[in-house]
């Protein structure tokens, strides 16, 4: 009140010798220099009024201060006042301002500290503690002199405060929650509404977002908890981690983590950190492998092969599985997508062609460049965290892509809507066939049942996928109503120890069992163009006494035939139904020095970390093209 309006107990909303004493010095310096108003007048202003400088808005002012007088007591007043005004760095109310500038509530404040945010008020981008120290320690103490010569303190106290030095909290204490979220929302307005954002720094606007401050504090506290095992001089840096989450069917973010730190790193890992996706990349693939008319029943042969290289001078691609072991038999789709094998993978691409897969990629959300090559196939073109996120949405919601946004509307202080609801978002558009979309899902399901994700599913549908390279670790994972994609690298393309299962699948894991524990437990609706059919080992119509399993197709490409094995071997001794027993877990093997591996042996299938190799850009639009192979055997062209 020393500063800001000395009458304040005695006036009665309006200060006539306040007011004299402000016109004067206007007229001296023949402008408007002084506005005279008192805490009353303030508070009217910034509850009713625009802050033009007009004689209406001064004498509708005068009003409303008469009548905010006459209906609170003076304390209510102030109370209000204090709880409304802007002091500067996004810090609305003396309480938040003495949490941002100092660290504690305002309770807690010194004479000092109190003095600081009570010489902000007149002009926060001039006086703010944290953007202009010295002249908020001038402020400061001209507050304190004031506050003497008025007698609220006396000249001992203010000479002891001023000499306090300008303590301001340390950045990490003072950070905004959801800082990546925040410098997101900025970025948007800049896109779109510059001159709003031009003004944010400044205050006065009330940006309403999507999102949802329990699910932000769950992403916080998954990415936290992942790397708490403390810092030994011995050990390594921890690598850096980032998650983003949303609604699938709206696109509206609901959690956003672009790093471990911001008060330490304020470098957006979401959206500005272009990194191979290995194996996350996949669902790509097989999504256009399903629209051109294979059924998830075909097979490609898991043994080694080579592709020529990129351009003649270039080495033949020879890729490899996870810990270079191969099953030499044939694996339908489920399992090599499941197991992600890498060999398996780049025979499909091989077959349905990279182009094809790039024009999946990118009507499903991916924008960045991508090779026209079979390693394509494995992740080696660099995405974003936010871009990935964005073309899983398709599978999540059958079909529909949904463009990622933050803001909903934005409002002047005075509830002027400046952008409405609607403006930068849901926008969602149909890119991908609902029974394509829901067969992927399906087999993204046994990702987490007994895939590369085993063990860390969520006690409810959910689907997803590991990625690993050499350098990152991936995993997007989603149930009908929430996806999240979690990635864990480091910032300097260093080797990772890890692997999307162990680093980014964990994360996802907590994340998403915190924040579906209000959400209802939905799984997704089978679409009318697909069938789900009981298949024998071969792939073919299961005997009733066959060992089976049941799977989902696009109608018209399930298998008519019955399995050969069933007809064969339909009953066991006395004429009663054979066992249906599931075979033992098949060997595993390494790629053979000789002779090839036994019948039935298998690979651990994880999928290498891929090599990098060079982007361009590619057509859009995905296609769909031949019609199935006969179930249970390979599309390949010609190749072993």
């Amino acid at each position: 009140m020393a500063i800001e309006d000395e009458r304040f107990y005695v006036h009665h909303g309006v200060d006539p010798i306040g007011t004299a004493r402000a016109l004067l010095s206007d007229l001296r310096a023949g402008r408007v220099v002084a506005g005279g108003s008192t805490i009353t007048q303030q508070l009217a202003k910034n509850l009713y009024l625009t802050p033009s400088r007009t004689l209406a808005r001064k004498l509708a002012e005068l009003i409303l201060a008469l009548k905010l007088e006459a209906t609170y007591s003076k304390d209510e007043i102030l109370t209000m006042y204090l709880n409304d005004i802007f002091f500067g760095d996004s810090a609305w109310g003396v309480e938040a301002a003495a949490e941002h500038y100092f660290g504690k509530p305002v309770s807690n404040l010194t004479l000092a500290e109190a003095a600081t945010l009570a010489g902000i008020i007149r002009s926060p981008a001039a006086y703010a503690p944290t953007a202009h120290p010295d002249a908020a320690r001038r402020r400061r103490d001209l507050v304190l002199e004031t506050m003497a010569d008025l007698g609220d303190i006396t000249r001992e106290e203010a000479r002891r405060a001023q000499a306090e030095p300008l303590a301001v909290a340390p950045l990490a204490t003072r950070v905004a929650r959801a800082g990546y979220f925040m410098d997101f929302v900025a970025a948007e307005l800049r896109g779109r509404y510059p001159e709003i954002a031009d003004r944010l720094a400044r205050g006065g606007f009330r940006v309403y977002t999507t999102l949802d401050l329990d699910m932000q504090a769950a992403a916080e506290r998954a990415v936290a908890d992942a790397f708490s095992q403390g810092g030994a001089p011995s050990r390594p840096p921890e690598p850096e981690a980032a998650l983003l989450a949303l609604d699938p069917r709206t696109g509206a973010i609901l959690a956003y983590v672009g790093g471990r730190d911001y008060a330490q790193s304020r470098f957006d890992r979401v959206r500005l950190a272009h990194r191979q996706p290995g194996s996350a990349f996949k669902p790509f693939l097989y999504a256009t492998v399903i629209a051109d008319g294979y059924p998830v029943t075909s097979t490609q042969l898991d043994a080694p092969v080579s592709f020529p290289g990129a351009s003649p001078d270039a080495p033949p691609f020879a890729p490899e599985n996870f810990g270079g072991t191969f099953s030499f038999e044939p694996l339908d789709i489920r399992t090599a997508l499941a197991e992600s094998t890498n060999v398996v993978a780049a025979r499909w691409i091989d077959v349905v062609t990279p182009r094809a897969v790039i024009r999946t990629a990118r009507a499903m959300g991916i924008e960045s460049p991508l090779e026209d090559s079979i390693p394509l196939a494995l992740g080696t073109s660099a995405v974003t965290l936010f871009e990935l996120a964005r073309g899983y949405t398709p599978l999540a919601t059958l079909g529909w892509k949904a463009e990622p946004f933050a803001i909903l509307r934005v409002e002047d202080d005075r509830g002027h809507v400046l952008v409405p609801d609607g403006t930068f978002g849901p926008h969602a558009e149909r890119v991908l066939d609902p029974g394509v979309a829901y067969i992927v899902t399906d087999v993204l399901k046994s990702v987490l049942d007994w895939g590369t994700a085993a063990g860390l599913g969520i006690g409810r549908p959910a689907a997803g996928k590991t990625g690993t390279t050499d350098t990152d670790a991936w995993f997007v994972g989603y149930t009908p109503n929430l996806l999240a994609a979690v990635w864990v690298g480091n910032d300097d393309a260093s080797p990772l120890a890890g692997q999307g299962a162990t680093l980014a699948a964990p994360i996802w894991q907590r994340f998403m069992e915190e924040a579906t524990a209000a959400l209802p437990p939905l799984d997704w609706t089978m679409p009318e163009d697909v069938v789900r059919v009981a298949v024998a080992p071969d792939g073919l119509l299961a005997a009733p006494w066959q060992p089976s399993r049941e799977e989902v197709f696009l109608r018209g490409t399930e298998p008519k035939e019955m399995s050969p094995m069933g007809q064969a071997s339909g009953r066991g001794a006395g004429g009663q139904p054979a066992t249906s027993e599931p075979s033992p877990a098949p060997a595993r093997c390494a790629p053979p020095a000789g002779p090839a591996c036994p019948p039935g042996a298998r690979s651990p299938g994880r999928g290498t970390r891929p090599r990098r190799a060079r982007s361009s850009p590619a057509p859009k639009g995905p296609r769909r093209r031949a019609p199935p192979p006969p179930a249970g055997r390979s599309p390949g062209r010609g190749r072993p």
